[in-house]
C-alpha cells in the first residue's frame, strides 16, 4: 500500500522503544523529517535502515514528538479504523467489569492506543479529557463514535462533558477549557452533578467541579478490598476526598470511622455522601493528615486499629521522587506508630514516578523506624478499566497494600 504520510527517521535508542512497545518518540530521537506536515497530523516513523516502525500524531510543540497509534502499515486511519478501536475498547470494559460497566474508565490513555485521550464513564454522562492535539483534532469523530457505539450496546448517553482544564494541554500548544460538548443529540444544560453506585453506595460525583473527572474510579476494588478488615474497627480515613474509603468501611459495619481531608468542600461531599446512604457510624474532620497523625501519637493511646492512607499524588516528575518519598514515609511511619500490635494499615500511592521498588523501600524503611514489622495481606492495583500495559510503564502507576502491623 502506498503511503502518503510525512516521514519521520529514528535513533536507534528510539527504535528500540518502538519496537519494545512503547508508543512515544521523543524530539531528541528523531534524525530526519521529511515531506510537509501539520501539527497534530500523521507521520510514519522508520529507523534509519528503512524498516516501518510505526504511524503516528506529530507535533512540534511536546518534548514527545509522536505518539503511534498503529504499527500496521496497511492501516488506513478513518472513521472505520476509529470505530473498531473503541468497539475494542468498549468490549474490554463489559468484560471485565461486568456489571460495573456503567460506571467505569471506557478509554485509558496509551492503554487503549489513544493517546492522551480518558473517557470515564457516569452512567449516562461520559466525562473526557484530550490531552494529544493529534485526538483533539478528531475528538469530533470520537466523541460520535463512543455515543453511537454505546447506543449499539444498549447504553444511551445523555451528555458528553470536556475537562480539559489542565496544564499539561499547554504543553501540546492548546488551550485550557471545561464545558459541555455540543454534539447532536446531547445535553448542555445539566448541572454537573450527578449519582452513582458503586459497590452498593451512592455518590454524588461533580463533574464540572471536582478533581480530574470527579470521581476516582481506579480504586473501586481496593475499596471493595478494605470492607472485612473494616467490620466492627475504628477506622481513620486520610485523604479522604469524596469519603470513597471511610464510606466502604462504615457500610461494610465499622464501629466508627473519621474521614479526614483538608478540603472543607471534600469534608462536606463526604458528609453529604454519608447521608446519601443512611451511614452514622462517621464522623468528618478538617484537618491536614500530617499534622492530625502527629497530634494523634503525641497524645497516646491507639484511637484508631485500622487507619487507611490514600494521598494525592506526591510526586508528577522524576525530579520530585526523593521529596516525595520522604513524604510518603513521613504518613506510613506516623500511621505504623499511631497503630496498636495487630491493627491494620491501608496504604497507597497514584504516582507512575513512586515506582513500585521506591515505594516498597519505603515501606520497608518506616516499618524499620516505627519499630514493627508488617504482614502483608494484600498487594493491588488499578481496576482493570485501567489497564496496564506491560511494555508501557506510564500505565502502571497505583500501588496498594494491606497490612497487619505486628
Amino acid at each position: 500500500m502506498e503511503r502518503n504520510y510525512p516521514r519521520a527517521t529514528v535513533t536507534e535508542k528510539g527504535e528500540k522503544a518502538l519496537r519494545g512497545g512503547h508508543p512515544w518518540v521523543y524530539a531528541e530521537e528523531i534524525t530526519d523529517l521529511s515531506g510537509e506536515y501539520k501539527n497534530g497530523g500523521l507521520v510514519d516513523v522508520f529507523s534509519r535502515k528503512s524498516r516501518y516502525l510505526g504511524t503516528g500524531y506529530i507535533n512540534d510543540n511536546s518534548k514527545i514528538r509522536v505518539r503511534v497509534i498503529s504499527r500496521n502499515a496497511n492501516d488506513r486511519f478513518d472513521r472505520d479504523f476509529y470505530a473498531r478501536r473503541i468497539r475494542y475498547a468498549l468490549d474490554y470494559r463489559r468484560t471485565v467489569m461486568g456489571e460495573d460497566f456503567s460506571c467505569c474508565r471506557l478509554i485509558f490513555g496509551e492503554a487503549d492506543m489513544f493517546p492522551g485521550f480518558t473517557v470515564d464513564r457516569f452512567g449516562d454522562i461520559l466525562v473526557t479529557q484530550v490531552l494529544s492535539l493529534g485526538t483533539e483534532k478528531i475528538k469530533d469523530t470520537l466523541y460520535s463514535l463512543l455515543v453511537q457505539t454505546l447506543a449499539d450496546m444498549g447504553e444511551k448517553i445523555t451528555a458528553v462533558y470536556e475537562r480539559n482544564d489542565v496544564k499539561i494541554r499547554e504543553l501540546e500548544g492548546m488551550e485550557e477549557y471545561k464545558g459541555f460538548y455540543p454534539g447532536e443529540g446531547l445535553r448542555t444544560d445539566l448541572s454537573g452533578v450527578t449519582e452513582i453506585t458503586e459497590n452498593g453506595i451512592k455518590y454524588t460525583v461533580d463533574y464540572i467541579n471536582g478533581q480530574k473527572t470527579g470521581f476516582f474510579l481506579d480504586q473501586k476494588y481496593n475499596r471493595m478490598a478494605i470492607r472485612q478488615i473494616a467490620k466492627g474497627r475504628t477506622v481513620l480515613d486520610c485523604f479522604t476526598h469524596t469519603g470513597a474509603f471511610a464510606l466502604n468501611a462504615a457500610a461494610a459495619g465499622a464501629k466508627l470511622v473519621n474521614a479526614v481531608d483538608i478540603s472543607a468542600d471534600a469534608i462536606e461531599m463526604t458528609r453529604r455522601n454519608a447521608e446519601l446512604n443512611g451511614l452514622e457510624n462517621m464522623e468528618f474532620t478538617k484537618a491536614d493528615v500530617f499534622d492530625l497523625l502527629t497530634e494523634l501519637y503525641k497524645k497516646g493511646g491507639h484511637p484508631y486499629d485500622f487507619i487507611i492512607l490514600d494521598p494525592p499524588a506526591f510526586t508528577k516528575s522524576s525530579s520530585t521522587v526523593k521529596a516525595a518519598e520522604r513524604g510518603y514515609k513521613e504518613i506510613n511511619l506516623k500511621a505504623m506508630r499511631l497503630l496498636p500490635r495487630g491493627g491494620y494499615l491501608a496504604t497507597c500511592s497514584c504516582s507512575h514516578f513512586m515506582t513500585e521498588t521506591l515505594f516498597r523501600r519505603m515501606l520497608h524503611d518506616a516499618a524499620e523506624d516505627a519499630g514493627v514489622s508488617l504482614r502483608q495481606i494484600e498487594a493491588r492495583r488499578q481496576s482493570p478499566d485501567h489497564p496496564i500495559l506491560w511494555n508501557v510503564p506510564e500505565t502502571d502507576y497505583l500501588k496498594f497494600y494491606i497490612f497487619q502491623v505486628v
